[in-house]
């Protein structure tokens, strides 16, 4: 007979399994990766009521995020099921965007609670982060990656991917590897080889960025790199010497990669020359119009996709003068606005906006726990800079003054959550420990 120990036992197991081979198939088979996400926070549920814990439902974050979730399940009823607005289905998506929450909290309090199931996540994603970038350089050196496939058009680098998709997530997990790695390199060669070990290492990447030739994504990578250093003093002068050294590195692309250069410089200044009748500005437009209007319940989870086309929305800039123009009409429009706070804003009004925000700064300074700790060891000083890093990846991901995919769009919003999770492990392992610490004292 199957007993609930065994039950509970096989979930657990294959939830690790499920967790430790996610990061493949968020680099190659988005769909197999996102059902693995719903397994694990399947098992994780089935595990919670056969062994009956439930404390983790007292973490302020947590309950920040179901009152958000419940709140755009509200705001969603009218617009997906029963208005016949579109029978789009967008309730039922929004009953289903769940399982992401269930499994960060799977690996903070179930999958990741010992150490050497996070050592053994962090190779997948080092080996992961590794492959992107030797895809890269093949693409770099040969024209072609190492599947075959030859740059994007306008030459920027597509990594292992056929259009330019690999620098979003390679500017997330690029963090904890890359710092972990200079971690490494300070501590195992004494000055000055090490801090220039460690300066070769921050030009490497800040130079594949570059010639990613996406411009969001490099600008969050060395913004996280900037943030880091808030904890990780010894990084400082070589971080600082790094930044100095991008101008010379975004020149020389101007060179030795034109298109690069062109998609990551002056097409940018063309851009911003124009933002507001830009393609980013008029969507943004529409989307802040969404939302002054349905300012309370906003339009209902996924309602950019929907509602976007309809005319009353069509306004420029400003919205509120009738000769500004109508803002582009239906052929901006997209699937979201590329920005988290206003697809949320649009989806949920201002209570789920304000809800949102209060959750992801509770995420945040959780994740700041452990992170002021004083290293003595090599393998700290590691773990350490590798858990800045996560809390970087998470912050950039939400700046708000930051162009974006869909919240929950995978791969990039898999690679947020597992991130996001194994951050939350390492904090939870931390507050663990000093608990345990003051009831021995006492």
């Amino acid at each position: 007979m199957v007993t609930s120990k065994k039950m509970s036992d096989f979930f657990q197991y294959t939830s690790i399994g499920a967790t430790l081979i996610l990061p493949l198939f968020l680099t190659h088979f988005r769909g197999i990766a996102d059902g693995l996400i719903s397994y694990v926070a399947i098992c994780f549920i089935l595990n919670c009521l056969i062994n009956k814990e439930w404390e983790w439902t007292k973490q302020t974050w947590v309950m920040l995020m179901f009152a958000w979730w419940g709140w755009l399940l509200i705001c969603t009823i009218p617009f997906g099921s029963f208005s016949g607005y579109a029978t789009n289905g967008s309730f039922f998506q929004a009953i289903g965007i769940v399982r992401f929450l269930f499994f960060i909290i799977a690996l903070q309090q179930w999958v990741l609670r010992e150490v050497k199931y996070r050592r053994w996540l962090a190779y997948v994603i080092i080996f992961c982060t590794v492959y992107i970038l030797l895809n890269m350089l093949a693409q770099l050196i040969i024209g072609y990656n190492i599947l075959g496939m030859p740059r994007y058009l306008d030459g920027t680098l597509t990594g292992p991917y056929e259009h330019p998709r690999a620098a979003a997530p390679l500017s997330r997990i690029l963090l904890p590897v890359t710092l972990a790695g200079c971690a490494y390199l300070l501590w195992e060669y004494k000055k000055p080889k090490g801090q220039i070990y460690t300066l070769l290492c921050l030009l490497f990447v800040i130079g594949m960025m570059v010639l990613a030739g996406q411009r969001m994504p490099f600008v969050l990578f060395v913004f996280g790199l900037a943030i880091a250093t808030i904890w990780l003093k010894y990084l400082r002068v070589v971080a600082l010497a790094a930044l100095v050294a991008i101008p010379m590195l975004i020149l020389v692309t101007a060179f030795t990669s034109p298109e690069s250069f062109n998609h990551l410089v002056t097409h940018f200044i063309d851009q911003m020359s124009h933002f507001s009748s830009s393609p980013y500005g008029l969507v943004y437009v529409r989307a802040f119009v969404m939302g002054i209007m349905n300012p309370w319940a906003g339009l209902g989870y996924d309602a950019f996709k929907h509602a976007c086309g309809n005319p009353i929305y069509f306004h420029g800039w400003p919205f509120w003068d009738p000769s500004s123009g109508n803002g582009g009409g239906a052929i901006i429009c997209l699937t979201h606005p590329h920005n988290h706070y206003l697809q949320i804003f649009i989806d949920a009004g201002i209570p789920g906006l304000l809800l949102f925000i209060l959750t992801i700064c509770s995420l945040l300074i959780e994740l700041t726990k452990g992170l002021t700790i004083t290293v003595t060891t090599k393998n700290q000083a590691i773990q350490k800079a590798w858990c800045v890093g996560l809390f970087a990846a998470v912050f950039i991901h939400e700046w708000p003054l930051s162009s974006t995919s869909s919240f929950f769009n995978m791969p990039l919003g898999g690679w947020f959550f597992l991130l996001l999770g194994m951050g939350l492990a390492y904090s939870w392992d931390y507050q663990t420990t000093i608990k345990e610490r003051e009831s021995r004292d006492v």
